[in-house]
């Protein structure tokens, strides 16, 4: 059988330096890899870290009698095949296999004649391999130099470029842009023109589409002017129609360009009303963001489509959620003024709702009187003026928004929980207006009204886009829960912030359930009564809280050892299953991902890129790279990571920062791990301190402690039930009068 280039050399390496495992380890400069080159047999080195890379490879150019070994670099054979540097060959590991390959320079040069022929079929070989090689950083830098950037771009404003030939163009100039070495300020407006065209036609290619968008979104992010440029091309209904598609991506694709926009918008146009949303610009991103077509479009095309939702388009529901309750800001900082007889007038609004068909007294004085009781029952706590209740921020206007919404929208219901409280003794009224906005402000917290969204959150709530006014609706359902707990604790107006204590919790633990409806989220809180609040917080303290006694901390003592041993058990195993861990550094979702397993007996990490995430376990073949336990130093958090100090842009990410840690390995080596979500990051954490002896300090193994040994305690003292267990050991009986004890078997 047939065997390809790189399984001969796999098998010469294993045949020449797999034999003498009981020679003595290298020196740790020395890098035993092997190196190919087309219709040569693969030479085998040993590499010296110390050597200059240039000798290095005149020494291997002579071996195959090569000239001009300046004209030649060596890359990776497998993965993304980069060029190695003198600043990347420290990443090189024993048994890897090298190319030897035209240098950058060379190849550049070489593409950028290709590109500019006249011959079709060259000029699309030419740019399919450019489109990969300029994901490397050394070639795009060669390439860029050589004002590449400017030949593709007069490409794209050619518009004669079509099908593969410009989706390979667009591609090649997205990886050279996403480098950062030049700025997207130097776009034309031609060249956003055509890019613009791509997204506006009906019919246009899918990879063609991907790229464009992505092309637009990256432009918009990145820089000020180009914003205004873009805006001015895409239109509301194109985006909308790119979301009525089946292609996730392209609906991915499509919500991260209008929330780009909406991100980057001028405050004072976030605002701007909206008319015709087929003829007005993305700036005017409030109005849009609120109308019934796109929300319902989203609803229905995305969120109840056929397709799970992926972690990125998840990623881009929940920024559009964030970037739509930030809308709220302005009014939730805006205080209201006492003087303002609008503002006074919504006051009143609010009185007559409530109170309409009772006489109102001719006299000043007593209408005065009125007024002031009325504003009373109404539960203000400034009964004369209750204007000056709304000059706190937060939640500033916004608590009159939502309570004049309430009073219009659902006069009976605000209406009856006005009356009722009334009706009821002045110790037990539940205050209206001081509930709505104390509730106000709560739920601007709990939702982080103000907040920029944290990258790589996925947290959105797929109900708040199945109402054009989720928001008020929102308040509505938890001013009615609000009054309904206020009942059930019997509470007085000395128990108000306990009531609030348990409304947050009430409303935090129905949206953890993520309900896919506001009628949804209505059973959800009706199950979450008072008492089951109280069931919830004695059963979570009874599995959180141990008893204090003596003989229970020691029990707790005896026992906190096998359990940490148990915990330690299943940290290594889960680290012998392994994990998928996603590249960073790529704004776009064409997503890199790489894979990590401890060996089975607990002395190797195994490590290596793979094209798509895994579905089930990855074979330790596939993971060309190790580490051996033995040479790892330390296990560095946060931003103390080698990678969180270089990328300043991660360094400002909290989200990102908090799942960041780095395996230090001899000789000064690092490999960088950011965890998908919390859980991982406590395993993997939990587990290489395990395997260096050192004590699990996560805060899953805290968690997992206090459980197991909760759990432990109450088997082994079944049997003790109802028995009150002493603060201290019985004392000691008196001595006998004599020893004289003696036992007849017979």
């Amino acid at each position: 059988m047939a065997q390809s280039q790189g399984e001969l050399t796999q098998w010469f390496i294993q045949q020449s330096w797999c034999h003498d495992n009981t020679a003595m380890p290298p020196p740790a400069d020395i890098v035993k890899v092997a190196i190919e080159w087309p219709g040569a047999n693969a030479q085998l080195i040993e590499m010296d870290q110390k050597r200059p890379l240039s000798s290095i490879i005149r020494e291997v150019c002579d071996g195959w009698s090569l000239s001009g070994s300046e004209q030649f670099a060596l890359r990776y054979a497998d993965g993304p095949q980069l060029y190695i540097t003198e600043q990347s060959r420290g990443e090189i590991k024993n048994g890897t296999i090298l190319r030897l390959a035209i240098s950058p320079a060379r190849a550049a040069r070489q593409l950028l004649e290709r590109i500019q022929s006249h011959g079709i079929d060259a000029r699309l070989e030419a740019l399919k391999e450019l489109a990969k090689l300029s994901a490397d950083p050394t070639f795009a830098t060669e390439f860029i130099n050589m004002e590449g950037i400017g030949t593709l771009a007069r490409l794209v404003e050619s518009g004669t470029h079509f099908g593969e030939m410009l989706a390979f163009t667009l591609t090649a100039f997205l990886e050279l842009m996403d480098h950062g070495i030049v700025s997207w300020d130097l776009i034309s407006l031609s060249f956003i023109k055509q890019i613009a065209g791509y997204v506006n036609q009906p019919m246009v290619d899918v990879s063609i589409l991907q790229r464009s968008l992505a092309i637009l979104e990256s432009m918009v992010l990145n820089s000020h002017s180009l914003y205004h440029r873009v805006a001015q091309e895409i239109t509301v209904g194109q985006l909308i129609g790119h979301l009525q598609v089946s292609n996730q991506e392209i609906q991915t694709y499509a919500i991260a360009l209008i929330n780009a926009l909406f991100l980057k918008a001028p405050e004072d146009r976030r605002q701007e009303e909206f008319t015709n949303p087929l003829e007005q610009h993305l700036t005017e991103m409030a109005s849009t963001l609120a109308q019934k077509h796109l929300r319902s479009i989203i609803l229905n095309h995305v969120i109840r489509g056929n397709r799970p939702i992926k972690a990125e388009m998840a990623h881009q529901l929940y920024v559009l959620q964030v970037l739509t309750f930030n809308l709220l800001e302005e009014r939730m900082m805006t205080k209201m003024d006492p003087n303002d007889q609008a503002q006074r007038d919504i006051i009143f609004e609010l009185r007559r709702i409530a109170f309409d068909g009772e006489n109102d007294p001719t006299g000043t004085e007593k209408r005065k009187a009125m007024y002031t009781k009325d504003y009373k029952m109404l539960g203000f706590t400034n009964h004369v003026n209750p204007a000056m209740d709304f000059t706190q921020t937060p939640p500033g206007m916004l608590a009159l928004d939502n309570m004049l919404y309430l009073a219009k929208v659902h006069q009976d219901t605000y209406i009856r929980i006005v009356l009722e409280n009334s009706s009821r003794e002045d110790k037990h009224e539940c205050p209206f207006g001081r509930c709505a906005i104390e509730l106000t402000r709560m739920l601007c917290e709990i939702l982080q009204v103000g907040e920029l969204p944290n990258e790589g959150c996925n947290d959105y709530h797929p109900m708040f886009f199945t109402h054009d006014r989720a928001w008020e609706e929102f308040f509505c359902v938890c001013i009615q829960l609000l009054n309904k707990t206020w009942k059930e604790m019997r509470a007085t107006a000395e128990d108000f912030n306990k009531v609030m204590q348990v409304v947050r919790e009430q409303i935090t633990r129905a949206l953890a359930m993520k309900p896919s409806s506001l009628d949804q989220l209505k059973n959800k809180l009706r199950g979450l009564n008072y008492s089951e609040i109280l069931r919830l917080r004695q059963s979570e303290r009874m599995s959180q809280d141990d008893f204090q006694s003596p003989p229970i901390i020691e029990l707790r003592e005896r026992i906190q050892p096998e359990i940490l041993e148990l915990i330690k058990q299943q940290r290594l195993n889960r680290l012998c299953e392994g994990s998928c861990f996603r590249k960073l550094g790529n704004r776009r979702r064409q997503e890199k991902f790489w894979f990590c397993r401890l060996s089975l007996n607990h002395k190797v990490l195994h490590y290596g890129d793979l094209d798509e995430s895994p579905q089930g376990e990855v074979p330790f073949e596939l993971l060309s790279d190790k580490i051996p336990v033995s040479d790892i130093k330390s296990v560095v958090t946060g931003k103390d990571c080698p990678h969180m100090k270089e990328k300043s842009a991660l360094k400002q990410n909290k989200e990102v920062l908090e799942l960041a840690f780095s395996v230090l390995y001899d000789p000064d080596e690092t490999l960088n791990f950011v965890a998908p979500n919390k859980y991982e990051y406590c395993i993997w954490t939990d587990g290489l301190c395990a395997l260096l002896g050192r004590e699990m300090g996560s805060d899953l193994t805290r968690s997992d402690l206090d459980t197991l040994i909760s759990m432990e305690m109450k088997l082994r003292l079944l049997d003790l039930e109802n028995i009150t267990i002493p603060e201290a050991p019985p004392p000691v009986p008196k001595e006998p009068s004599s020893y004289n004890f003696t036992y007849n078997y017979s």
